[in-house]
């Protein structure tokens, strides 16, 4: 099988580049990269800086894109939001559903429908196994329903970067889903779940976990998703298995690697105005632990409270998760204490690339400072990606 890629919600482009340094014989035929109400589309431009561009689509809202005229692909890929999945019946009587609009989720099924790609692999964060709160697995399993509905079964795994050799303690599932037309389904399907999730699976393959774990069950609904959004309820852990509306979930344990430290990550000679000053006084009292009265509209008293956070961050260990705030003056932003200069600072954008895995300088193309911070804290840690390549090209070798 050509091992052909269409990649959503881009990026600077993870996805791609954790793909081609697994092989080169991977194939971007379309992407799509838009930030809805700016004027400068910094990420894109990003993009095509190292790859060039490939229709004038690729820069659009997703929503407005005609799907049958996106290029034929045998894997879809994208990163897309954790957003409000719930669904509702058009009509009175009616057997349509709509979904909220500007919901990302439905761009990808959409392309699904219309292109029928064998493979799919998507990335969101951790939170959508239990979102809402007030309906928890409720996202989620509308998600497994929409890929049942349209063929597809389907693994997903919590992963944290660190543990598996990485600079950095991110946590992100990860989808992937199969057509039930596939050589790999049908080798796939004939395999217990249990061995699925422990050894044989996409995932198992591709980072190991230990053998204990207890397995629990439910159904999604396939045939109606506004039934399934009003009453659906269930607690998914870190790992899973769905066919055929079937779900199989159970919480794994990895086999740890040694991670990248923050430290062998560190710049030298990096310019004075990475250091902070005189705000070192702000930035220990966002780090500290806190209890403040508050006061809501109504006149309620209540006691905020948060605990410390590393001040500064350990050397010693891989990186916190990065956010899109990353080097503003806030309680998440990384800051060190520079082992040359024994001096506080925030982080370099060099820093952050390599944090997530991407080349120095990768998003040096023009874009301020604070982009280039942000366009990191929206990115995935590329040697993951690298990692599920690599056993995707094994599968796809496999195809005819």
């Amino acid at each position: 099988m050509k091992k052909t890629i269409c990649e959503l919600f881009a990026g600077v482009g993870g996805f791609r580049l954790g793909f081609e340094r697994a092989d080169k014989k991977w194939k971007t035929e379309w992407f799509s990269q838009w930030e809805p109400g700016k004027t400068n589309q910094w990420a894109h431009k990003c993009y095509v800086s190292h790859w060039g561009d490939i229709d004038e689509n690729t820069n659009k809202d997703i929503a407005v894109v005609d799907k049958s005229t996106i290029p034929n692909h045998n894997l879809l890929v994208g990163g897309f939001p954790c957003q409000d999945y719930s669904v509702a019946r058009s009509l009175v009587g009616s057997q349509g559903i709509n979904g909220k609009k500007g919901v990302l989720w439905w761009q990808i099924r959409d392309t699904l429908e219309a292109k029928k790609a064998p493979f799919v692999l998507l990335e969101n964060v951790d939170r959508l196994l239990k979102s809402p709160a007030s309906q928890r697995g409720r996202d989620f399993g509308i998600i497994l329903s929409c890929l049942a509905k349209l063929g597809y079964n389907a693994e997903w795994r919590v992963i944290n970067a660190a543990e598996y050799g990485a600079g950095q303690r991110r946590r992100r599932v990860f989808i992937f889903a199969y057509s039930n037309a596939t050589k790999y389904s049908k080798k796939i399907s004939s395999i217990d779940a249990q061995k699925i999730i422990l050894t044989d699976g996409f995932f198992a393959k591709t980072f190991p976990v230990e053998k204990e774990i207890s397995i629990r069950e439910s159904d999604v609904n396939i045939d109606d998703l506004a039934d399934l959004s009003e009453g659906y309820k269930f607690e998914f852990d870190n790992s899973g298995y769905m066919k055929e509306g079937k779900v199989f979930t159970a919480k794994t344990i990895p086999i740890l690697e040694n991670p990248i430290l923050l430290g062998s990550l560190l710049e030298k000679n990096v310019a004075e105005d990475y250091y902070v000053g005189d705000s070192l006084s702000k930035w220990e009292y966002l780090k500290g632990a806190k209890k403040i009265l508050r006061t809501t509209k109504s006149g309620h008293q209540y006691t905020f409270s948060e605990g410390p956070i590393a001040f500064p961050d350990n050397l010693d260990a891989p990186a916190r998760t990065m956010l899109t705030s990353e080097s503003s003056l806030n309680r998440s932003t990384h800051l060190i204490k520079d082992p040359e200069t024994n001096r506080f600072r925030i982080l370099t954008p060099v820093e952050a690339e390599r944090i997530q895995g991407f080349d120095d300088n990768w998003t040096d193309s023009g874009m301020p400072r604070k982009m280039r911070y942000f366009c990191m804290g929206n990115a995935l840690v590329v040697p993951m990606i690298t990692r599920m390549a690599k056993t995707l090209g094994k599968i796809f070798d496999e195809e005819k």
